[in-house]
């Protein structure tokens, strides 16, 4: 099997989510008993990804026990989380991408089934939940074909982003190659990275990956964890 690599992307305030994100980064958050980023990491050990690459900021130090207990990761700082856009997660870790097929995933997930890091992936892809009637969220707009054309805020009937997104080595290269590019320019501090992959859509060759809702949770306030997990207070 090729060797893969994981991107996971765990540097945010997580400001939603107070007061739980007072005392810990969002992606320690425990649902049912098991930190998201652990949930997360779970699914690409399954999958057998043979490195993950933690990108942290916001509490930061909270996370390096996770290179004692997966051999696998490395914690990567990113030093300017404060003052950029997630675009500076990408940044700190562009020169591992591009020499092997890379999975990029948020770290602040409930992976329910595992399962979904098992598929055979044919090429890049966004992994995508697909949602009746009118979104505000990030979603993909595609062609007759299935490639990905847009990837941007706002849609209807369209599939909308989970936070899980995989890249052949030569797609990775093209988004590191970009990210860099853009970092010469100003105004790059306020990019997210997925505007990185949408303006540059005319060299990947991107495709949905469809999940259902239940297979990844993203979950964003203290309401929504109460709802999926009624009980963790019990372990946060």
């Amino acid at each position: 099997m090729t060797k893969e690599i994981a991107i996971l992307m765990a540097a945010g305030l997580g400001t939603r989510m107070r007061p739980l994100t007072e005392k810990m980064p969002k992606p320690l958050v425990k649902v049912f008993g098991k930190s998201m980023i652990e949930t997360v990491i779970a699914g690409l050990e399954k999958r057998g990804v043979e490195h993950i690459y933690v990108v942290v900021g916001y509490k930061g130090e909270m996370m390096k026990f996770l290179e004692e207990k997966y051999p696998n990761v490395t914690v990567v700082e990113n030093t300017e989380y404060t003052v950029k856009n997630n675009i500076s997660s990408i940044k700190a870790v562009c020169g591992v991408m591009g020499n092997t097929p890379c999975f990029i995933c948020e770290a602040d997930l409930y992976v329910s089934d595992p399962d979904i890091f098992t598929s055979k992936l044919e090429g890049s892809c966004y992994y995508g939940k697909m949602v009746e009637g009118h979104s505000d969220d990030w979603v993909f707009d595609t062609d007759e074909t299935g490639r990905i054309t847009r990837v941007g805020k706002y849609g209807d009937d369209v599939y909308n982003m989970v936070g899980v997104s995989y890249f052949t080595a030569e797609d990775a290269k093209i988004i590191a190659d970009a990210v860099n590019e853009a970092y010469e320019h100003e105004g790059h501090e306020g990019l997210y990275w997925d505007e990185i992959v949408d303006a540059n859509l005319d060299k990947l060759a991107l495709t949905v990956h469809p999940v259902s809702a239940d297979q990844i949770v993203e979950i964003d306030s203290v309401d929504e964890l109460r709802e999926v997990d009624p009980g963790f207070e019990e372990y946060n």
